[in-house]
């Protein structure tokens, strides 16, 4: 049997260990939420003294106001719960920068199954940040070049462009209408303050499949125009075709009932619709086509909405 002096030979050891490593060790005692020990790599980590880490709300303090609340929950759950996990936050450092931190946690018990402590070790993860952050943006590069939507899955502006152009010369020379809808999701600024960014990016998805679902030949381009506009290019489709379109999108929309509880249309998401039909003659423009059907858009939101504002005659 090892004798005291022993123990804490191999006690010093363990400590030299953990201390020499990058990650940084820590301890916080359940009951007190107080830190038993945190390892003095936090220093030149962060520039925050190792005394100075003295309680959990230290910890909390020092995560950059952006992450602090959702970490913060997500760890005191997961602890409660007995769950080890991780987290990944900007920590804030002592000059008022930040690091990005990958904090692993593993959740102590006693002999009863009641939580006894929380330890971990803290991981500097910023360059790793960088390259991910890197790669994100060669990702939305890469997008930028591909003729479809990142998020929706649908056409993006850059097919719509293409797709225009190529139908508008096809209309000028054919002496066949072409018709375009513009499409606006209503009160979407408030659907997205009130459920949040991720429910928001989930409707305008839902939508994008469902006005595919509108737009059944196969010519006929659904396309996201920018943020909650969408636009729907309908070759050789006549003012009473581009209209039946209209209409089916906004049932189609109807059926889905996405609950919007500032609406002011039976509290679910609705679409306000511009809709025009154009023969192509010399001296008109795509441009200036788009224009007109986007200030008949304009005219649907401006009179209440939920509406659909058809070209009427020479606008």
């Amino acid at each position: 049997m090892s004798d005291v002096s022993d123990l804490s030979s191999e006690s010093a050891v363990y400590k030299t260990l953990l201390e020499s490593t990058k990650a940084i060790p820590w301890k916080i005692d359940w009951q007190t939420m107080t830190f038993a020990y945190i390892g003095p790599q936090i220093e030149p980590l962060l520039g925050w003294s190792q005394a100075s880490w003295q309680s959990a709300n230290d910890w909390a303090m020092r995560i950059h106001p952006e992450d602090r609340e959702h970490v913060v929950n997500f760890c005191v759950a997961q602890s409660k719960a007995g769950v080890d996990h991780e987290a990944d936050y900007r920590a804030l450092t002592k000059d008022n920068g930040y690091v990005w931190i990958r904090d692993v946690v593993h959740v102590v018990r006693n002999a009863q199954g009641d939580v006894e402590s929380l330890i971990g070790f803290m991981f500097d993860i910023s360059e790793r940040k960088k390259n991910e952050e890197k790669l994100l943006s060669l990702q939305k590069e890469l997008e930028a070049l591909s003729f479809k939507d990142g998020l929706t899955g649908i056409a993006n502006r850059r097919q719509f462009d293409s797709s225009l152009e190529r139908e508008w010369d096809g209309a000028s020379r054919s002496r066949l209408p072409l018709s375009l809808l513009l499409l606006d999701v209503d009160f979407f600024k408030q659907y997205n303050d009130l459920y949040g960014h991720i429910q928001g990016d989930q409707c305008l998805t839902e939508i994008a499949r469902t006005l595919n679902l509108a737009a059944v030949r196969p010519r006929d381009l659904v396309a996201r125009f920018g943020g909650e506009e969408f636009v729907i290019l309908l070759p050789e489709t006549d003012r009473l075709g581009a209209e039946r379109v209209a209409q089916r999108c906004q049932r189609l929309i109807g059926k889905l009932a996405i609950v919007h509880a500032r609406s002011a249309h039976d509290q679910r998401v609705t679409v306000s619709i511009g809709a025009g039909t154009v023969i192509p003659t010399e001296g008109m423009t795509a441009i200036e086509f788009i224009q007109t059907v986007d200030q008949l858009l304009y005219r649907a939101k401006q009179t209440g909405r939920n509406r659909i504002e058809m070209m009427h005659g020479k606008e």
